[in-house]
């Protein structure tokens, strides 16, 4: 495996994650109505670090690879719908156009997953745990739109 490509995925993964401390949770969060199996606040550090880290191992595993054309476009894309949905649902509280964001992130991380395995073994099985974390993500989201039905997205005032 090249490092350095390694090290470019890894530096993507931590834009896309620099999004969490751009936007934090704050006291809203806390006082919405979530599901009872709601991960406890510190699985989620945990849990995209290591996600990451095998997000950029697979990156870096297929990136030289013959055939590795939609491999790299879903990266692309996943990682792009990654950044864009802590602003949506927590930057605007838009919680229903996160689940349309969420709805591409899913399919994308899932477009990720079929190519990489097509690729490359470990790569594929290196996007499993985020395929999982995806998958709970969604529920989640959509679980905060339906117990939170009168909840309205921040008002977004310009000049």
């Amino acid at each position: 495996m090249d490092l350095t490509l390694f090290a470019m995925y890894f530096v993507a993964c931590c834009a896309a994650g620099a999004t969490g401390a751009l936007f934090p949770t704050g006291e809203w969060y806390k006082s919405l109505n979530k599901p009872t199996w709601v991960p406890p606040n510190w699985v989620f550090p945990i849990a995209w670090t290591s996600i990451y880290l095998l997000m950029s191992f697979a990156g870096a595993r297929v990136a030289v690879l013959d055939g590795s054309g939609y491999a790299l476009a879903f990266w692309a894309l996943q990682i792009a719908f990654n950044t864009l949905w802590t602003p949506v649902f927590f930057g605007l509280r838009h919680w229903r156009a996160s689940l349309i964001t969420m709805g591409g992130l899913w399919l994308s991380v899932l477009g990720c997953l079929i190519a990489s395995f097509s690729l490359d073994i470990w790569a594929g099985l290196a996007f499993l745990p985020y395929m999982v974390w995806v998958t709970v993500a969604a529920a989640l989201n959509y679980s905060v739109v339906r117990l939170n039905p009168d909840q309205k997205p921040l008002a977004i005032h310009t000049l």
